[in-house]
């Protein structure tokens, strides 16, 4: 399955305003959950947040993969966002994060919810991929990026 099949340019985040964790998750799930309440947001923050707490998501080299599984979603969702600054995520290097990949998925995707998984690890381990996003100007150029690269994974 192809990332851009889960997310379109209104799932991008060209510069993220969060400052913490919980605030670049908030920013993130809202992009991916544009048609959910903001009541349910928060339980998606949630959601991720417990994730988090079996081990961060930050991957390293300024790169996190934040992920759940949503009881009430029906299919995968993906977000992008990108903080300048970085932010303090608790990351495996202990370096801060530059570039997220959001993943939400339905409760029952095991199987695929992996492979999206392991499908966006992949492409983030390319240090060309990243410096080209670290470049990127604007939200289109960001979506353009990541669909060129999810097509060569």
């Amino acid at each position: 399955m192809r990332i851009g099949e889960m997310m379109g340019p209104q799932s991008v985040i060209d510069s993220l305003g969060a400052k913490t964790k919980r605030e670049a998750l908030v920013e993130l799930a809202k992009a991916a959950l544009q048609d959910m309440p903001g009541e349910r947001i928060e339980g998606v923050v949630d959601i991720l947040l417990d994730r988090e707490k079996l081990g961060s998501t930050g991957i390293g080299d300024g790169t996190a993969i934040p992920h759940g599984k949503v009881p009430a979603l029906h299919s995968m969702r993906v977000a992008f966002g990108r903080s300048l600054e970085g932010i303090d995520f608790n990351a495996l290097d202990g370096k801060p994060v530059h570039l997220f990949f959001l993943l939400l998925a339905p409760e029952n995707s095991q199987g695929m919810h992996l492979r999206v998984l392991a499908k966006i690890s992949r492409m983030a381990r390319d240090a060309s991929f990243r410096a080209k996003l670290m470049e990127a100007k604007g939200v289109h150029e960001l979506y353009e990026i990541i669909n060129d690269q999810d097509s060569t994974c």
